[in-house]
C-alpha cells in the first residue's frame, strides 16, 4: 500500500515538474518561430522555411494566406524584417534558457515589431 502511494506521488511530481519547465516567453518563442515558418512570412521573404513550410495541423487551416491589405502601412512586413525577427527570436530562446524572462519578453515584443503582420 505505501510503495503504491509512493509510485502515485512520484508521479504527480513528474508531471507537475515537467509542466513547470514551459515558460510564457517560450510559448511565445515558439509561437513566433512557428509564425516565422509559416506561408505567409515564405511569401513576404520569397523563399521556403527548411523542411518546407509548418502547418498548425488543422483540417480548418488555409492552404495558401489570404490577400489581406493592413490598414497600417507600419507595419507591412519585408524580407529583412523577417530575418532580423528570427534572429531576435533565436536571441530571446537563449534568454529564456538562461532564466531572463524580462530581457525574453523584451526580444520577443523586437521581434514581433520586427515582422510586421505576416500574411
Amino acid at each position: 500500500m505505501k510503495l503504491r502511494l509512493a509510485l502515485v506521488l512520484a508521479t504527480m511530481a513528474t508531471a507537475v515538474g515537467g509542466q513547470a519547465l514551459a515558460t510564457p516567453c517560450a510559448d511565445e518563442v515558439s509561437t513566433l518561430e512557428r509564425r516565422l515558418n509559416s506561408a505567409g512570412a515564405a511569401e513576404v521573404t520569397g523563399k521556403t522555411p527548411p523542411g518546407g513550410t509548418t502547418s498548425s495541423g488543422s483540417d480548418k487551416a488555409l492552404a495558401t494566406p489570404p490577400k489581406l491589405v493592413p490598414s497600417d502601412a507600419s507595419v507591412k512586413p519585408t524580407a529583412s524584417g523577417v530575418e532580423e525577427a528570427k534572429k531576435l527570436v533565436a536571441q530571446a530562446a537563449e534568454q529564456d534558457k538562461a532564466g531572463k524572462a524580462e530581457e525574453c519578453r523584451q526580444t520577443i515584443m523586437k521581434a514581433k515589431e520586427k515582422a510586421g503582420a505576416l500574411p
